[in-house]
């Protein structure tokens, strides 16, 4: 008898202790992640994949060989702990480069910190900056991750979309023709307004937001005492001469405005996980403290070769042989060939201003996709993973930019990645090409 109430009271123990919720609140409804499923999806049917942002061309030759440098060169410091907020001559050149992109003097130690890639600069500045019940402004569409960051810092998201407005010449709509309207804008700014994250040249849409645009923004955070988190890794990355203007430059901002950068995208090497933040001691000194107390610091070698690649920019710098010259001018064309590759099987192209990305209307193929009964689902991720499935072709639908208020607006989009070899964007028109084909003879 004693052996069975032993068994039973320890077996209602284990039961009790069982049904506690392990997991902690901050992550409700945020578990769900496009990434996870799209590139699963990805793996597994296409032949082509154009969904995720990143180049399927190598890193340049000068930042490859200065990581082989790194590693089989003498210093063998180079294998161990370097400085938390940033390997010194990384902080140093990117406080030299930023000096002359802002116009003022900067501090490497305190006003630059290096980061695991521009996601990790992302997640300091919500969690040093946004509080319980803080309101955080949110541009759509939007990077994916800026919600569920300002959801497990306890803030509170609000959101403003950029509304399209089409050409009525019958010209491509561009990227610049989505434009927020300033009234419902400022409508959002209140006593509860902590941050507005901006960025820009913006994925999904490519939008390079102009002086006028930023300048009504500032005015707001100058107004209501509010932070600008300013998502800028695409900086380098801007067409048809369309000038990047830094919203840090601007009168008023510099002292409220945090800049999140990518050695990633900056350099085509988005596996290093290189990233870092520019901005006043007054607010960096609070990322420091969630940096010091989470990754403590990314790969030394990986830092140590990224600052030479800087430096090497730094000294061609405007220059027809620079990098940041080269670049845009290559991914220029890539971004065209895709246009006319989509735009020649009637898919509409919003030609984007910069970034690696274009984002397409998809309203006149509803007729290849079948319906899905019993399904909530939007068009856009219905096509998506059709045409993945059926022609191999991977693309990401642009309702996954969107809260869940406004996604059912946007869901005769898809976003694509241009930043690709020219064989693989040449398979993809074939691919498009064929599909035309198939649609004709129907």
């Amino acid at each position: 008898l004693i052996e069975k109430l032993q068994t039973h009271f320890l077996s209602h123990s284990l039961q009790a202790k069982m049904s506690r919720p392990v997991q902690a609140r901050r992550l409700e409804g945020i578990d769900k992640n496009i990434w996870v499923e799209f590139v699963k999806l990805a793996a597994t049917y296409s032949k082509v994949n154009l969904g995720q942002g990143f180049p399927d061309f190598p890193a340049p030759d000068f930042l490859t060989e200065a990581l082989t440098r790194a590693l089989s060169g003498g210093n063998h410091m180079l294998h161990q702990y370097t400085r938390a907020f940033g390997h010194p001559p990384l902080v140093k050149v990117l406080a030299q480069f930023f000096e002359k992109l802002l116009g003022r003097d900067l501090d490497p130690m305190t006003n630059v910190m290096v980061t695991v890639g521009a996601y990790q600069a992302l997640f300091c500045c919500f969690q040093a900056l946004v509080d319980e019940g803080d309101e955080v402004i949110i541009i759509e569409p939007f990077f994916d991750c800026y919600e569920p960051m300002v959801k497990m810092a306890g803030g509170t998201p609000v959101f403003v979309p950029l509304r399209p407005n089409p050409p009525k010449d019958g010209k491509l709509m561009s990227s610049a023709d989505w434009q927020l309207d300033p009234a419902e804008l400022a409508s959002k700014f209140n006593e509860r307004t902590k941050a507005i994250v901006l960025n820009s040249p913006n994925n999904p849409l490519g939008k390079v937001f102009s002086r006028g645009e930023l300048g009504l923004i500032a005015e707001l955070c100058v107004k209501h005492d509010v932070l600008c988190i300013s998502d800028e890794v695409y900086e380098w990355l801007v067409y048809d001469g369309k000038q990047h203007i830094r919203i840090a430059s601007l009168k008023g901002m510099w002292d409220r405005t945090v800049i999140v950068g990518s050695a990633g995208k900056t350099f085509s090497a988005t596996g290093w996980k290189v990233g870092w933040v520019v901005g006043p001691d007054r607010l960096l000194q609070h990322l420091r403290t969630v940096h010091q107390n989470s990754v403590y610091h990314c790969a030394t070698i990986a830092q140590e070769a990224v600052a030479q690649g800087f430096q090497r920019e730094l000294m061609l710098y405007g220059k027809p042989e620079s990098y940041f010259v080269q670049l845009p001018k290559e991914l220029q064309q890539k971004r065209d060939w895709l246009v006319q590759s989509l735009d020649d099987v009637g898919m509409k192209p919003i030609i984007p201003e910069g970034t690696y990305f274009l984002v397409a209307d998809i309203s006149q193929f509803k007729s290849d996709v079948p319906e899905v009964p019993n399904s909530d689902e939007p068009y856009d991720y219905r096509f998506a993973k059709w045409m993945v499935k059926n022609k191999g072709l991977a693309a990401i639908p642009l309702s996954a930019f969107y809260s869940e208020a406004h996604k059912n607006n946007y869901t005769n989009f898809i976003r694509f990645c241009f930043a690709k070899e020219e064989a693989t964007l040449k398979a993809a028109s074939d691919i498009l090409q064929k599909w035309k084909r198939e649609k004709t003879s129907s």
